[in-house]
């Protein structure tokens, strides 16, 4: 018992002998304001209106056929749920 003792106390003063560490400055970069994106101005001319219309007509074909495939995979998850309820059914009847 007087050696588990002496040797917490051993070590308690090792402890608090030692050198803490000294606080290093932190040096935190100043916030920048940000910058605000520049609305898109008006086509100015009737090639880049076409050029717009383009790109939102690719943009909509690409969103059609995200949702196509989301519909796909929640119906392919649907499927799987009734599969998953017929097996826990079966199970329980077991």
């Amino acid at each position: 018992m007087r050696v588990v003792a002496l040797s917490i106390l051993i070590t308690f003063a090792l402890a608090c002998s030692l050198p803490a560490q000294s606080p290093i400055p932190v040096i935190v970069p100043a916030a920048t304001p940000a910058v605000a994106p520049k609305a898109p101005s008006a086509p100015a001319n009737a090639d880049s209106a076409a050029a717009v219309l383009r790109s939102l007509q690719e943009m909509k074909t690409a969103n059609e056929e995200t949702l196509r495939k989301q519909a796909a995979t929640l119906e392919q998850l649907a499927e799987l749920e009734k599969v998953a309820d017929q097996i826990k059914i079966y199970t329980k009847r077991s």
